[in-house]
């Protein structure tokens, strides 16, 4: 083929997939497509269950989503989904879904979800599952509700408890963590202001976040990772693996869900902006939460290039509990990429698995 011919079929290509992205995105999504039964709905929540075809392990493995966002993370795309993979390594996979929630929601706080959500969803887990104890796994917003959960049951129902990217020295964290702690500085000079905002005295709907804002602040949290994904879509145009992806981690930013009120105070100001987990106790109302209270096998992960939730401000995590079996790892990419990236699936799932099957109750067989 004649370079001028072949150059002029690339930009064709190019033309193709970029009319495609804009106008009809819809249709380059892959994401969600391993099959799930929904096993049950418990107010805002449902469980999704994803069959091993070839279970291996007692104790299954269950994923609890962070609030806001949907659940393609988990089953971004058919040649690598988390979900998928956990199946075919020998676990029954459960996945807790949270459903859209609205200004009618605003009341809900972490409370809400760690006891009383939670401690529902993996009782009917357990017994779906037939098995006394599960492994948990929590990402984001969602390790600190899998922490939490964990230190208020334990030794109920959890024997490997997997938090990635959550904040417990919140001040550690880069730039944004010192934000907070300059802002706590600010907020503690001015008693009235400390009392109204940390005692729960500011309406919940002014603190409502719609899944619009909370798409928007992902975005501005991490303004480098999103542009550099930008910069490589643009610079692969022509590659169509490249196009699709991209549309479906679009499709993904784009479609968050609201933070009740209720959760932006415990999560905002609370855990970042009074940073308690970094001694190891958090009050939530009339309860006092102590991380040493956790003694099950530990594994803590950072993203090695998370501008979010540096690994200095998860690390401490390994220090505050009773467990005797705690392990932490750096895993490759940032807040988003340690669960979705092409080098966290080559590096990081094999060692997650690896740490759990090592940990799991192997099924006898018949033979």
């Amino acid at each position: 083929m004649y370079p001028i011919k072949k150059k002029l079929l690339i930009q064709q290509k190019k033309l193709k997939h970029l009319s495609a992205r804009v106008f009809n995105a819809k249709s380059l999504i892959l994401s969600q497509t391993t099959p799930y039964e929904v096993i049950e709905e418990y107010k805002y929540c449902k469980i999704r269950y994803y069959a091993s075809p070839n279970k291996k392990y007692q104790e299954p493995l269950v994923f609890v989503a962070p609030l806001a966002i949907n659940m393609a993370i988990y089953d971004l795309y058919p040649y690598r989904s988390l979900v998928k993979h956990f199946q075919h390594s020998g676990f029954d996979v459960y996945l807790l879904e949270w459903t859209k929630f609205n200004y009618q929601d605003r009341f809900l706080n972490f409370l809400s979800f760690i006891d009383d959500a939670l401690p529902h969803c993996i009782n009917t887990i357990c017994q779906h599952a037939q098995s006394k104890d599960i492994s948990l796994h929590g990402w984001s917003m969602a390790g600190v509700f899998v922490t939490l959960y964990t230190a208020l049951h334990q030794p109920e129902h959890v024997k490997n408890l997997i938090v990635l990217g959550s904040p417990i020295d919140s001040y550690a964290s880069g730039r944004i963590g010192q934000l907070f702690k300059k802002i706590n500085t600010l907020i503690s000079r001015n008693h009235a202001l400390q009392k109204n905002l940390y005692n729960g005295q500011i309406p919940k709907y002014f603190i409502h976040t719609s899944g619009r804002i909370n798409a928007l602040g992902f975005k501005i949290l991490d303004p480098k990772g999103w542009f550099e994904s930008q910069k490589q879509f643009l610079m692969n145009l022509a590659n169509t693996q490249t196009v699709y992806e991209h549309a479906t981690m679009g499709d993904f930013l784009n479609h968050m869900l609201d933070y009740p009120g209720g959760i932006n105070q415990d999560m905002v100001l609370n855990v970042w902006l009074q940073n308690p987990l970094k001694n190891g106790v958090i009050q939530l109302s009339d309860k006092a939460v102590h991380l040493k209270d956790i003694s099950c096998s530990l594994l803590v992960g950072a993203g090695s290039s998370d501008q979010i939730v540096t690994a200095e401000a998860a690390q401490p995590l390994c220090e505050l509990t009773s467990s005797q079996d705690v392990t932490f790892t750096l895993i490759p990419g940032g807040h988003l990429g340690l669960m979705s990236s092409q080098k966290s699936a080559n590096i990081f799932w094999p060692k997650l698995t690896t740490w759990l099957e090592q940990r799991s109750t192997l099924l006898k067989t018949d033979n």
